[in-house]
């Protein structure tokens, strides 16, 4: 399942690709002291806003934002100050959600999953990556008698993940509601809950991704839920399904994001500025021109209904026609974005390797194309 390219360079890719510089790689690379790391609280810095953000998420009135080293960032204000808050574990945290104001779920490097009851005041972990590579094997050892020489290459596969350790990132984590929720990283990573993280399942034999590809991206819509990933890989369910198809893009590069229009339009986009809409549920895509071969890192649906998109130069591009064009937002602060909400006054809030930053309302919604 791990054939295509060399983890390593898999993994340093993916970073790359949104910008980090190879001191935050390092900084958020768990494999020489994974287990260390992942037992290790994160340490209180002074200006932790300033650090390597790599998410940000509403919670109600309240934003949060994850990033290098364990930091977790909260912010009562819209995003104009920001306070750090403990954290069990020092990996890198790459993706946070919330699905209402109280219960919020983050996932991270080392395969790690925290969980808050309270906001995102307090957090614990519920999940890494050696309980996950446990989790991969006991399902690939049921499975493999019936699923032939598949099942006997996924079962090789989860077991050099229980000899690796926890190596492999989690990238991205949606929870429907406080109970079901699904995770998803590196190698095709992708576990679901149902219990509100107290159990994990594997969802591995149930996702079209035979060569396993990294999974960077869930997106839920119009009753499906999307993944999208490196190589061109989108994949689809329907809702209340754990079955994922794959759906064919035009494209064989690597997608970090997906948004929709206010009439369902699907867009995709990722690497070197590519994106590519759909007005008929992924049958036919056309390519967006986004001006120019920058990687688009992070997107937005609006309250308005408009689309944003932000890349790793700092760039923040708005769309009013659901997607078809888009025109650049002016900024008086710039970074390599890698994550981007929109607070409850209507203001932007960006992730990025400078930390956080905020673009008032009046300067997003007064953009004209």
């Amino acid at each position: 399942m791990f054939p295509t390219l060399n983890r390593n360079r898999r993994v340093a890719a993916f970073w790359l690709a949104c910008g980090l510089t190879p001191l935050a790689m390092a900084a958020a690379e768990p494999a020489k002291n994974g287990v260390d790391l992942l037992a290790r609280p994160a340490v209180i810095r002074q200006h932790a806003d300033t650090s390597v953000m790599l998410a940000v998420a509403s919670a109600g009135a309240r934003l949060v934002a994850v990033g290098e080293r364990g930091i977790i960032l909260l912010s009562d204000d819209q995003g104009k100050s920001w306070r750090q808050t403990p954290a069990p574990v020092s990996v890198a945290l790459t993706a946070v959600h919330f699905p209402d104001a109280q219960h919020g779920w983050a996932v991270g490097h080392g395969g790690v999953v925290l969980a808050t009851t309270d906001g995102g005041a307090t957090w614990r972990k519920q999940l890494d990556g050696l309980q996950a590579a446990q989790i991969e094997l006991a399902s690939a050892r049921q499975q493999a008698p019936q699923n032939g020489e598949a099942g006997v290459s996924r079962l090789r596969d989860a077991e050099r993940m229980v000899t690796e350790g926890a190596d492999k990132p989690l990238l991205d984590v949606r929870f429907s509601d406080s109970q079901h929720g699904l995770v998803v990283g590196a190698y095709g990573m992708a576990l679901a809950t149902a219990d509100g993280g107290a159990t994990w399942t594997t969802l591995r034999g149930q996702i079209d991704n035979p060569r396993g590809h990294h999974l960077y991206r869930i997106y839920v819509e119009g009753g499906h839920t999307y993944l999208a990933g490196e190589q061109g890989a989108l994949y689809r369910a329907a809702d209340g399904s754990a079955n994922f198809q794959e759906i064919k893009t035009p494209y064989a590069g690597s997608y970090f994001g997906m948004v929709t229009g206010r009439h369902g339009e699907l867009m995709l986009f990722g690497l070197r500025g590519n994106a590519f809409r759909s007005t008929d549920g992924g049958a036919n895509w056309n390519k967006v021109d986004t001006g120019l071969p920058i990687t688009l890192t992070a997107g937005q649906r609006l309250a308005s209904g408009d689309i944003v998109l932000a890349d790793e130069t700092g760039r923040v591009l708005k769309s009013r026609d659901d997607g078809a064009t888009f025109a650049p937002v002016p900024l008086s602060q710039r970074a390599a974005f890698t994550g981007v909400a929109q607070s409850a006054d209507g203001s932007l809030v960006l992730s990025g390797t400078r930390g956080m930053v905020r673009i008032a309302a009046e300067n997003v919604l007064g953009v004209k194309k």
